[in-house]
């Protein structure tokens, strides 16, 4: 695995932590929060090596996106994922057929996260239902399969399903998630996945509702 150096090894209490912090009341998905869910998730992929670089590394780059706008000065526009979608439609800040002027724009930066938590969130939740002998490769590309998959070229289709043949063993993933035994990575599993979608599911009928599902 990677050398992670303290400070940046993953928590899989700080998906929990944050993706708790991400809802408001109202129901409301924080973009400061989802951003810094999205970063412990970064985290988790990194401590494995290279092995999700093609998902990580476009990760990191939309992660950068978002906090740029939220540093603006139209930065309390993008306060949630709701106000960013009604402020960017309003305005005529989205490309909604094909690319072009706004191709970094909150509502398409926040499409291509939403479609990789799903794989992430499918993935950890199999690896919370799985048997010790499980293949992790296996729950992976199934995961992967059912979600980001849809939306990639064959190549990088062809490039992830070799890339997860040498995922490791369900224990190492485990100890990656530093939170204690086996029983104890699943209870928090168990914990923060409802979490994680739940906010996948909100910010799902948000897209659906203005038909940004499949921005370009």
């Amino acid at each position: 695995m990677a050398d992670v150096s303290q400070e940046e090894k993953f928590s899989l209490k700080e998906v929990l932590v944050t993706f708790r912090a991400c809802l408001t009341e109202a129901q409301e998905v924080l973009v400061d929060e989802y951003v810094n869910g999205w970063k412990g998730l970064v985290r988790f992929m990194s401590s494995l090596g290279t092995i999700f670089s093609f998902i990580s590394k476009d990760a990191v780059n939309k992660i950068q996106i978002m906090e740029n706008y939220r540093k603006s000065e139209n930065g309390e526009k993008y306060l949630s994922l709701q106000s960013m979608v009604q402020y960017e439609l309003d305005n005529d800040l989205v490309d909604l057929t094909k690319r072009a002027k706004y191709s970094e724009s909150g509502c398409r930066t926040i499409l291509r996260l939403h479609r990789a938590l799903r794989w992430l969130h499918l993935f950890l939740e199999k690896l919370r239902t799985s048997t010790e002998d499980s293949k992790t490769s296996v729950l992976c590309s199934d995961a992967y399969n059912d979600s980001l998959a849809n939306y990639h070229s064959w190549p990088i289709r062809k490039t992830a399903t070799v890339a997860f043949y040498a995922l490791p063993t369900r224990a190492t993933f485990f100890e990656v998630m530093n939170v204690g035994t086996a029983d104890e990575v699943v209870a928090m599993l168990g914990e923060a996945m409802p979490l994680v979608a739940k906010v996948y599911d909100i910010t799902q009928e948000l897209y659906a509702q203005h038909n940004l599902l499949d921005l370009p």
